[in-house]
């Protein structure tokens, strides 16, 4: 799943392995300070809160929140990423 919006700074890509895990997407939801991840409670899934990712302040507790490879936050004024 990839989310890019004009006027965002950052990409936020969850991985489509880990994007159904309602375990995953629960720890998503919690560590993130400024609410850019939401479970969808029909199925468990992780949804990105699109209006929100100007919001990010790259802490890097999502990445470190999934298994390795499972969130990447791309800088999309630089072009580094911030994943494990």
């Amino acid at each position: 799943m990839t989310v890019a919006e004009a006027g965002t700074f950052i990409e936020v890509v969850v991985d489509d392995q880990i994007a159904n895990d309602a375990e995953i997407a629960k720890k998503l939801e919690e560590v993130c300070p400024v609410d850019i991840f939401d479970v969808n409670e029909s199925d468990g899934s992780v949804a990105i809160v699109r209006q929100n990712l100007d919001e990010c302040v790259l802490c890097n507790l999502c990445v470190e929140a999934a298994p390795p490879g499972g969130v990447v936050v791309k800088k999309l004024y630089d072009g580094t990423e911030l994943r494990r």
